[in-house]
């Protein structure tokens, strides 16, 4: 662990202080509401999914959701920093209310919207407001818990997928029978707020209580002037670097997915001027953050990326989500209903065990890792099965591909990618201060979901490129003009009617998907290949004997870890 450490910033001597007047009773209290937000977003996730192809037909504007997506990939890349550092300036109350507040903001206008425009802008609010939220919960759970049950309670918010990523499609299906799509959205603006009401009153009290015991509780805004506070906030916050980590990503990743569609495609001179631009902005990036005088508390402090951990670490979750959004995300799914043939209930189901097994195996590995006190090896395990998860889905791509081997390997890739995602975020926060903890995990987290968006674009780019070309080259000369009908319709190119299985155009419309997947997989194969060497040059904490750097009550103590170490009938005798 790095020592060292950066003088204490406003956000974290708060939750230092409220740490210290915990109780028994009201740490149970926030995890529980914690838990109770952690279910109903899940279920959320589940239920609107369902509802967006309502809310696009409503307004029969189908073209711009493509590039809503992207910008709504790009916004849950760069959103994790801010919050952050919003988390670490003004304090963990504050900042669960912000993200909350813009969740909320997001399912109003989703509900209440009357066109395309303002749907597509409620996506950023709400992208805003989930990944606020995915953040803090693991800012918390490092808060309140020591290294060794770090990993167990940060896998608590996955918990609800067990059972929402099947109930979730009945309840939105019921929402639909009975009431509209908005109230699909609309519902969680009132569900939501009501299950944060005990965690921010738990917080609340005790940042009460901890100012009446005298504990250090500062405030970024009182006693200064105006000027003041902008100039604190612009260095606390670092918001130059986060504008240009923004820049960055979003003029690199969009032309992937937006110059295929674009007039001269790659040609156009707006696609060249936002690849040059976001390539200055991220050459700049680096150079500002490593300014002791520009950047004074940078979000990627440059003292991180001197522990080999960190860079492992981060770029493990770089390649883990762009070989995921290559693979599993978000075409397999038309793949399964265009070339196999499956039905929409069996198709959403099978695409759904990646976040069963995940989950599942994210939980087995957190209680070994308690009852261990390593975690290194759990990744390198972890690595070999989400690279053979990865090589079996492109092998068995074929059409022949039986129902009982496409969910083989997604248990695989699932299992593998449970016991990667825990491991390697212990591991990173293990070799972070307190103090930068909530730095430590905003990188990796960020650099998972810049790897999502490059997977994303990547993708978007294979897919809008080689489809409608492979289309135009295999369908029968009396069917070649209808390839935009068949790419641009998902319930075309589907349908075993018109095509039936057999005929020439159904020969070729399954060729082209099965070509294209191909192609992807084959990319998700290489981003999942450098996994396995990068898990050895991971440090093999012993996670068990590592100083406390947690301040107040926390989950975990010493004397329970010593209770632990004596009790385990594999630990070595170190007496002669």
């Amino acid at each position: 662990m790095m020592d060292g450490t950066p003088e204490s910033q406003t956000g974290v001597t708060r939750i230092e202080a409220v740490s210290k007047s915990w109780t028994k009773a009201s740490l149970i209290i926030a995890y529980v509401a914690l838990l109770l937000i952690a279910n109903v977003t899940s279920l959320e996730i589940q239920v609107t999914g369902l509802m967006t192809p309502y809310a696009t037909s409503a307004f029969q504007q189908h073209s711009l959701v493509s590039t809503v997506a992207v910008i709504q990939g790009v916004v849950s890349a760069v959103i994790k920093p801010p919050m952050g550092k919003i988390a670490d300036v003004f304090g963990r109350l504050e900042s669960f209310t912000l993200t909350i507040f813009l969740y909320t903001i997001g399912y109003i206008q989703q509900a209440a919207s009357n066109n395309v425009k303002t749907f597509a802008s409620a996506q950023i609010f709400w992208a805003a407001g989930f990944n606020g939220l995915q953040i803090l919960q693991q800012i918390f759970v490092a808060d309140t818990t020591d290294l060794l049950n770090r990993a167990l309670y940060s896998t608590l918010f996955d918990v609800p997928f067990l059972w929402t990523v099947w109930a979730g499609p009945n309840v939105g299906k019921n929402i639909l029978t009975s009431m509209t799509w908005r109230w699909g959205y609309g519902i969680w603006a009132i569900v939501l707020p009501i299950c944060y009401v005990p965690l921010a009153v738990s917080l609340w009290m005790n940042q009460k209580k901890a100012k009446r015991l005298g504990y250090s509780f500062p405030s970024s805004l009182k006693g200064h002037t105006v000027f003041e506070v902008f100039k604190n906030l612009w260095f606390d916050m670092d918001i130059f670097g986060l504008l240009l980590l923004a820049a960055a990503i979003s003029l690199i990743l969009l032309p992937l997915t937006l110059a295929p569609n674009a007039d001269h495609e790659w040609k156009n001179p707006s696609m060249i001027a936002m690849i040059v631009v976001g390539g200055v902005t991220l050459i700049a990036f680096p150079f500002w953050e490593t300014s002791k005088k520009l950047a004074p508390k940078a979000f990627f402090p440059p003292n991180l990326f001197r522990n080999r951990t960190v860079i492992a670490g981060t770029l493990i979750a770089f390649f883990y989500f762009m070989a995921f959004y290559l693979s599993v995300f978000p075409y397999f799914y038309s793949y399964l209903l265009i070339v196999q043939n499956k039905s929409i209930t069996t198709a959403g189901n099978i695409t759904r065990v990646f976040s069963f097994s995940s989950t599942v195996s994210s939980i087995v590995v957190s209680l070994v890792i308690k009852y261990t006190g390593h975690y290194k090896y759990y990744v390198t395990f972890g690595s070999c099965i989400y690279l053979m998860g990865m090589g079996i889905m492109l092998c068995y791509r074929n059409e022949d591909a039986t129902t009982a081997t496409l969910i083989g390997t997604q248990i695989a890739i699932g299992v593998g990618g449970g016991f990667l995602n825990v491991p390697v975020q212990l591991g990173v926060q293990a070799s972070a201060s307190h103090q930068q903890v909530a730095a430590a995990t905003t990188v990796w987290l960020t650099l998972l979901e810049v790897g999502g968006a490059v997977g994303s674009a990547i993708s978007g780019a294979i897919w809008s490129t080689y489809i409608p070309h492979k289309l135009q080259q295999y369908l029968p000369e009396d069917m070649a003009a209808d390839y935009t009908l068949i790419y641009g319709d998902i319930t075309k190119s589907s349908d075993y009617i018109t095509y039936p299985a057999g005929s020439p155009a159904r020969i070729a419309i399954n060729r082209a998907y099965q070509e294209t997947m191909r192609l992807l997989l084959i990319g998700a194969l290489v981003a999942a290949a450098p996994i396995f060497p990068l898990s050895f040059f991971l440090q093999n904490y012993k996670l068990g004997e590592m100083k406390q750097p947690v301040k107040g009550r926390v989950i975990g103590s010493s004397e329970e870890q010593k209770a632990r170490r004596v009790g385990r009938f594999w630990r070595r005798s170190t007496e002669a």
